[in-house]
């Protein structure tokens, strides 16, 4: 079912046994991967008895519906928030097509994960929190895909350093947030939120700070801070990643998919894909149809 909604890059140490609870070692990562989802409607994770080692996901980019401890309402997971999942506790979550969803994920187990889990400060109550916007988080996982599935010498160390280096980067975030307060938090959430559902209208960032009774330089100072992006970075990268799910699941022109996703100018458009991508929309589109 995977296989035709998504495109998937994932990468296993042990395929027959790839749901392993093991506590004879400190950590050991099970499986890695990251999926894009571009057909559907809909995607599901049903499995309410959950697994039996850790998962970590990131949400790169769109949405995900997650059910939580059995609850019937979900919990919407937004780009930029990590979602923890420990050994036993229910995975029910679902993707729909029309948010372009980007995750990824790390599987991993060991007798030590709980104090490495304390140590970086994760949340012990809750499965969700947000860790910002970031590449960072992409290039780490990939690199555990590459090396898992490469699996040159000393792969299993380095993959175990990268996961420490995923939740170090997690927990920089969680100490640089401390800073900041909740106030400015909500603020630039409300922000967030607001782009998100408007990305394809005409947005001034000095318009939307004057509307919400903020100072122009405070309000992209502090968009910075909490999203690591400046806001009219963070809505360009919205914009990119929903004209790729033009590009790769319809037949609308250049001009047409510049237009839906908030540009006039379908060469001002093609320009800035190509600088955020390496290719031109129409590359874009020929790859994917390979």
């Amino acid at each position: 079912m995977y296989e035709n909604a998504m495109d998937i890059n994932v990468a296993y140490v042990d395929d027959e046994n790839p749901n392993v609870e093991d506590l004879s070692v400190p950590v050991k990562i099970n499986n890695c991967g990251y999926y894009r989802v571009h057909t559907g409607p809909v995607i599901e994770t049903p499995h309410p008895e959950g697994r039996n080692d850790y998962q970590l996901l990131y949400i790169a980019a769109g949405k995900g519906y997650f059910y939580f401890k059995g609850s019937e309402t979900p919990t919407v997971v937004t780009k930029g928030h990590m979602v923890l999942f420990r050994p036993k506790e229910p995975q029910v979550y679902n993707y729909y097509v029309e948010d372009k969803t980007e995750v990824y994920w790390v599987h991993f187990t060991g007798w030590k994960i709980e104090e490495y889990l304390d140590s970086y400060e994760l949340p012990k109550e809750e499965n969700v929190f947000f860790t910002g916007i970031s590449p960072d988080y992409p290039w780490i996982y990939n690199q555990i895909i590459r090396e898992m599935q490469l699996q040159r010498a000393n792969y299993d160390d380095i993959i175990k350093l990268y996961l420490h280096h995923i939740l170090l980067t997690i927990n920089r975030y969680i100490k640089e947030s401390r800073e900041i307060k909740n106030d400015t938090i909500n603020d630039i959430e409300r922000a967030v939120h607001y782009f998100n559902e408007n990305y394809a209208k005409p947005i001034s960032i000095e318009q939307y700070a004057e509307e919400h009774l903020m100072s122009v330089n405070w309000f992209i100072h502090s968009f910075k801070s909490v999203m690591k992006v400046p806001p009219m970075q963070y809505i360009t990268s919205l914009r990119i990643s929903a004209a790729k799910g033009y590009l790769d699941n319809s037949s609308k022109s250049i001009a047409e998919i510049a237009t839906a996703v908030g540009y006039d100018n379908a060469l001002y458009f093609s320009r800035i894909f190509k600088k955020r991508t390496g290719m031109t929309p129409s590359e874009y589109k020929q790859r994917s149809e390979k």
